[in-house]
């Protein structure tokens, strides 16, 4: 049974974790290019800890233009088995009110300017995302809400948009529609990311505003999106901390195999792989790669 590692993507307001102990800023090398920023591992409640935060140390990246590949690869470099993400949304729902906490368990991804996927020309893979987030950890990060005693809700659709731009009045509406909870832009590709690295991932949710739909509620806006997100990272380093001190020292098998995900993913058979991208592989594919290569070789 491997080590836990727990790793924290901060959101929007979220660029630092306060309590960790054995502090140390790691500037990983990855073959996808910089991460956002230097990666913070360290000790929480004795748990090993790893901290990005994904638009950068001072909000500096879009969400389009954050490099979502090379952030999963170095957290899976520095041995993150549970990947926890911290993000602002905005509600499409009347019981999710700005100060709301929704433990997401469903995405849409509507994006189209992103790399989306570690695999491509020359070693194919597929992985299973009916149930995008691992339920093991979200639940874990669910208790955890509730013990820090955060307003909080388990399970939604999170619509991922590609922004940077908010919603217009009539896809606010049509979001709604198709029964989405709550909406951002970060989510996508990060959650396909994980699962390609079969690193388990859970998504928190923190509501800012209602987006532009509710009649009662003005538009979005950037202000009182402030105001209320320094309230919620308060709220979101509490729900951290109470998920150290609780977390497992083991890695905890995932029970829809998140951990897993690449066992039967791969499809080019091993003798057309191209040499080049495999060697980019080396973090997110290497255990299951190594053991094919294992079973196929004579003798």
């Amino acid at each position: 049974m491997s080590k836990a590692v727990l790793g924290i993507m901060g959101g929007s307001g979220l660029y630092d974790l306060p309590g960790l102990k054995e502090v140390q800023s790691v500037h990983v090398l990855t073959p996808w290019g910089e991460p956002s920023a230097a990666l913070v591992t360290g000790k929480l409640a004795d748990l090993p800890m790893v901290f990005l935060p994904r638009h950068g140390n001072n909000h500096t990246i879009p969400p389009s233009q954050i490099n979502y590949r090379a952030n999963i690869d170095a957290m899976k470099r520095l041995g993150v088995t549970d990947l926890v993400s911290i993000s602002a949304c905005g509600s499409l729902r009347t019981q999710y009110p700005p100060g709301h906490f929704v433990i997401v368990d469903q995405f849409i991804d509507r994006t189209f300017a992103r790399e989306k996927s570690f695999f491509g020309r020359g070693c194919v893979a597929h992985v299973a995302m009916a149930d995008p987030v691992s339920p093991g950890l979200s639940n874990r990060v669910f208790q955890a809400a509730q013990m820090a005693q955060i307003e909080v809700s388990y399970g939604g659709t999170y619509l991922v948009m590609e922004g940077p731009q908010f919603s217009t009045r009539a896809e606010s509406n049509l979001y709604r529609s198709w029964g989405c909870d709550v909406i951002g832009m970060t989510n996508m590709p990060e959650a396909k990311l994980a699962r390609e690295a079969e690193i388990c991932y859970a998504s928190v949710a923190m509501i800012t505003d209602y987006d532009c739909w509710h009649d009662d509620h003005s538009d979005v806006d950037i202000p009182e999106i402030l105001r209320v997100m320094r309230a919620n990272v308060e709220k979101a380093k509490n729900l951290i901390m109470h998920l150290a001190k609780n977390f497992p020292k083991h890695h905890e098998p995932c029970p829809i195999g998140s951990d897993r995900a690449l066992e039967t993913a791969i499809i080019t058979p091993p003798q057309d792989r191209d040499p080049v991208l495999l060697a980019k592989l080396d973090a997110i594919a290497g255990r299951v790669l190594k053991k094919r290569e294992e079973e196929t070789s004579p003798s």
